[in-house]
C-alpha cells in the first residue's frame, strides 16, 4: 500500500510524463499473464530506444494526474486494469508495437489514446499503425533528395566518359 506522500510523488511523476509525451495510449491488459506483459515491455524498451514507456498505474492516480491538463480526455478510459504507453518521440512506432501485440494477444485491448493533443479511439490507433514511421519517412525523403543529384552527376560524367572511350578507340586505331 502506498503512503500519501508516495501517491503524491506518483501523481507528480505521471503529470510530467503526460506533459512530455507526444502521444499516450491506454490499454486494458486484463487476462494477460506476466510473461506476456514482460514480452511487451521488453519489445517497447528495445524498439523505443528510450522514447517509449509502458506503465501500469492505479486509475485514481491517473485521474489526479490528468486533471486540468491536455490529457483529460483520457479520463473516460481509466476503468478496470489500465496500462499506459507513452511515446516521447514518434507515435507511429509505438502504435505499431501495441497493435501488433493486440493481434497476437486478443485479450489485450487498446481503449484509446491521445496523439499531439487529439483524442483517438482504437480504430484511429490501428490506422495510425499502418502509416510509415518517422525513420522510414526520413529515409524516403533522403532518397527523393538524392535521386536528382545522382542523375545530374550521371549526366555530367557521361560526356567525359564518352571522350575517354573515344580517345581509347582512336589510340587503338592508331596502334594498328
Amino acid at each position: 500500500m502506498l503512503t500519501r506522500t508516495q501517491k503524491q510523488e506518483a501523481v507528480v511523476e505521471l503529470k510530467g510524463c503526460f506533459e512530455r509525451a507526444t502521444s499516450v495510449f491506454v490499454a486494458d491488459y486484463r487476462g494477460l499473464d506476466v510473461p506476456s506483459v514482460n514480452k511487451l515491455r521488453s519489445e517497447i524498451r528495445a524498439k523505443g530506444e528510450g522514447d517509449y514507456e509502458y506503465r501500469v498505474t492505479k486509475n485514481t492516480l491517473l485521474r489526479l494526474a490528468v486533471e486540468g491538463s491536455d490529457a483529460e480526455p483520457l479520463k473516460e478510459h481509466f476503468e478496470g486494469p489500465t496500462a499506459l504507453a507513452f511515446s516521447y518521440g514518434d507515435p507511429v512506432g509505438l502504435a505499431k508495437i501495441l497493435v501488433d501485440f493486440s493481434k497476437d494477444y486478443e485479450v489485450f485491448e487498446i481503449r484509446g489514446g491521445l496523439v499531439d493533443g487529439a483524442p483517438m479511439v482504437s480504430a484511429d490507433i490501428a490506422t495510425l499503425a499502418t502509416l510509415p514511421g518517422l525513420d522510414e519517412l526520413r529515409a524516403k525523403l533522403v532518397g527523393l533528395i538524392q535521386a536528382p543529384a545522382t542523375k545530374i552527376a550521371g549526366v555530367l560524367q557521361a560526356p567525359a566518359g564518352q571522350l575517354a572511350r573515344l580517345a581509347a578507340a582512336r589510340k587503338d586505331q592508331l596502334a594498328e
